[in-house]
């Protein structure tokens, strides 16, 4: 006699989402394989039958044990959560069944957790969209980060599974990173856990902010796309995109392209020298555009760059090899922060793909030889916060808002108080606070400072310890370096990162002769 085996999809374990076919199936089977777990959300369906439960990690074991009770004529129910076809265990019972095999199959689909999750976030995924699962057990790392990348430049919705265990802390971040190189930091997003389940949590936030949370195997994120809206506490994703423009609000796009300069220079500035280098070029005869970062950089340049067209805000590389397209700017100029290293890399590549040249321009670091008895420098912003909590109690960090949360969640982070320094910026700030850190140990001002105001500052919040860049000294970090001096408190500086630029200078002249002799062409405008 041919046995059966049903693949059944119990969903996300709340009873009255347990499909009928399931039902049927369930009361259809003498025996019942699955995990323990998913046995018991389903334990009034099963009561008397023959149960087997096989550990989680025994996946095979227990497909295989399932495939067994079939050839022997049984009628049985392999059993799993979620939908069986969607990172679960029909994929097994197909790969371990043999052509030979007479039993017959029936599949029960069910509700998966992307499902599950986007109903109780709104209705994220009503356009195309994409899943991806960050376990590497089964499917090598580089593997998920190409796929990573493959969504994001297609601007699709995606929702993650697997996202973090105990084993696989970095990945979720290394993929949200990859998304950021593609997709707003604005873009919407919702993160789940226990969906349908008791210990049920809903949030939303968006793409950015994830580099700040915590997750475990039973979060799942949702993440939208460009076009993802927020209404009444829910977030959706229109069907159908009908005649909306590159610049409509959705885009959030805030620059008037219709304006920009067609074979400009093109400046990305994420410091004040850039906007000095803008202003230099300017006066040479060159239209130059002004790229900056964030609102509050655009408002900088404007008032420091006049007769400069400045774009503002985070457009992601698609718009960006766009603009270079449509705009081809004479040249590139990389002017932003020593430590915008992804926006570094990002323009390096997108400048070689546009056959634009690329140039460079970063003031001189400060760090010497001999500053071993001065400062103690760290190679990364992991290695800085550990030695942070190592010396200090009272730590200060003049290190921005996009790292804070490696100082935050480090071992031993909690025993600490922690002091900052910001831009005025309103995304900064939101990201500091975000993280815990209360209004009276925040100080957001547009710097350099002078020795005198790091001294009154860090002597009246009685700080300990002190962590920066090495921003050069048109930074002000000499300015920081002789205050810590003063005051006698150990000061700790983050390396630059190590990037291979293909043309750098360090100085004004040089970056004006470069220009010159990297355009290929020195046929200028009007004198201004």
């Amino acid at each position: 006699m041919n046995g059966r085996l049903h693949l059944v999809s119990v969903g996300p374990g709340e009873d009255s989402l347990l499909p009928p076919m399931a039902r049927q199936a369930l009361a259809d089977s003498d025996v019942i394989v699955g995990y323990e777990l998913y046995l018991r959300w389903i334990r009034p369906w099963i009561a008397g039958k023959e149960q087997h439960c096989p550990p989680l990690t025994q996946e095979r074991a227990r497909a295989e044990l399932a495939l067994d009770f079939a050839r022997a004529g049984r009628n049985v129910a392999l059993v799993s959560s979620g939908d069986i076809g969607v990172y679960a265990m029909a994929s097994l019972a197909f790969e371990q069944m043999r052509e030979d095999d007479r039993f017959d199959v029936q599949v029960v689909p069910g509700i998966t957790a992307a499902n599950a999750c986007a109903a109780l976030l709104g209705s994220p995924l009503s356009h195309d969209f994409a899943t991806l699962s960050l376990s590497d057990l089964l499917c090598p790392w580089s593997w998920i980060e190409d796929r990573a990348r493959g969504i994001a430049q297609a601007d699709l919705a995606v929702v993650l599974y697997n996202v973090q265990s105990r084993g696989r802390q970095e990945g979720v971040y290394r993929i949200v990173r990859i998304l950021l190189e593609h997709k707003r930091p604005d873009t919407l997003c919702g993160v789940v856990r226990n969906a349908v389940r008791p210990g049920q949590s809903v949030e939303i936030c968006s793409l950015r902010q994830l580099l700040d949370r915590r997750f475990d195997m039973l979060t799942t994120i949702v993440i939208g796309n460009r076009f993802t809206q927020r209404k009444r506490g829910w977030i959706y994703t229109p069907r159908g995109y009908g005649d909306w423009q590159a610049d409509a609000a959705l885009d959030q796009d805030h620059s008037a392209t219709s304006q920009i300069p067609h074979g400009a220079v093109w400046v990305f500035s994420g410091t004040g020298d850039g906007n000095v280098l803008a202003n230099a070029i300017t006066a040479r005869g060159w239209p130059v555009v002004v790229s900056a970062a964030t609102d509050y950089g655009g408002e900088v340049a404007r008032r420091d760059c006049p007769g400069v067209h400045v774009m503002h805000g985070r457009r992601g590389v698609e718009r960006r090899r766009q603009d270079f397209q449509t705009f081809a700017p004479r040249i590139v100029i990389d002017a932003t922060h020593p430590y915008a290293e992804d926006m570094s890399r990002q323009l390096i590549a997108l400048t070689r793909e546009s056959r634009v040249p690329y140039l460079r321009f970063e003031r001189p670091s400060a760090l010497r030889p001999d500053d071993a008895d001065r400062v103690d420098v760290c190679d990364d912003m992991a290695q800085a916060a550990r030695r942070a909590i190592e010396r200090g109690r009272r730590i200060f960090l003049g290190t921005g808002s996009k790292e804070l949360a490696v100082f935050l969640q480090a071992n031993g982070a909690k025993d600490r108080e922690w002091f900052l320094r910001l831009t005025p910026d309103p995304d900064a700030l939101l990201r500091a606070r975000e993280l815990g850190i209360p209004p009276n140990r925040i100080c957001a001002m547009q710097g350099p400072f002078s020795q005198a105001f790091n001294e009154a500052l860090w002597r009246d919040w009685d700080i300990d310890c002190v962590v920066t860049k090495d921003s050069g000294e048109a930074g002000g970090f000499g300015a920081k370096a002789a205050a810590a001096a003063a005051l006698g408190i150990p000061i700790l500086v983050v390396r630059r990162p190590p990037i291979d630029y293909p043309a750098a200078t360090q100085d004004f002249a040089g970056a004006l002769d470069a220009l010159e002799r990297l355009s290929g062409n020195t046929e200028r405008g009007p004198k201004a």
